[in-house]
């Protein structure tokens, strides 16, 4: 896992306390969800001030519409190390402005699956992040399709979890848990 310096975690925050706990963690990089439009200006500026990369998931910010218009706005302003999205749209415009792309797709059946895999050769984004995490034999799958490197997110909850995405071929682990932060935590 070289393109994390190493990170099989990439911490998701939902919370200031954990915030604050990434801020004084070794971990370089993250990811925020469920944040405010009033607080990113000033949270990112305090990560990028303690030497934090960290990934935006642009549908779950609180007032602002999820659209390319408020992607542009993000990549121009907030400018993020990376914006994840289920939405197109959004993924093609954060490429085009030259910030790191993550489509999330979720594995919720066959169908599902083949939209989603439609959408990957339209969007044909940095990254996928495949929901649920827990379904090892999948993400193998979607790494050999898709060809893209792939994060694990959802339902992960435990070390052996984390170990069987990163063996089936996740380049990392997206996981709110602060136990698998604590787990994983470069010394």
């Amino acid at each position: 896992m070289p393109m994390f310096e190493g990170q099989a975690i990439l911490p998701a925050i939902k919370t200031m306390k954990q915030f604050d706990q990434l801020m004084d963690s070794s971990y370089r990089y993250g990811v925020f969800l469920d944040t405010h439009v009033a607080q990113l200006k000033s949270i990112y500026r305090m990560a990028q001030g303690q030497g934090k990369q960290m990934f935006l998931h642009a549908d779950l910010v609180h007032g602002l519409k999820n659209d390319e218009y408020a992607t542009e706005y993000l990549c121009q302003e907030i400018k993020p190390h990376g914006i994840i999205s289920t939405r197109g749209n959004v993924i093609l415009k954060a490429k085009q402005k030259g910030v790191i792309a993550i489509q999330r797709v979720f594995m919720l059946d066959t169908i599902a699956l083949e939209k989603s895999y439609a959408l990957l050769e339209k969007t044909q984004p940095d990254y996928i992040e495949v929901l649920p995490g827990v379904v090892p034999h999948m993400i193998h799958e979607i790494v050999q399709r898709a060809g893209v490197p792939v994060f694990a997110g959802g339902l992960i909850r435990t070390v052996e979890e984390v170990e069987q995405a990163l063996k089936a071929g996740a380049t990392a682990v997206t996981t709110s848990n602060p136990h698998l932060f604590a787990h994983y935590k470069k010394t």
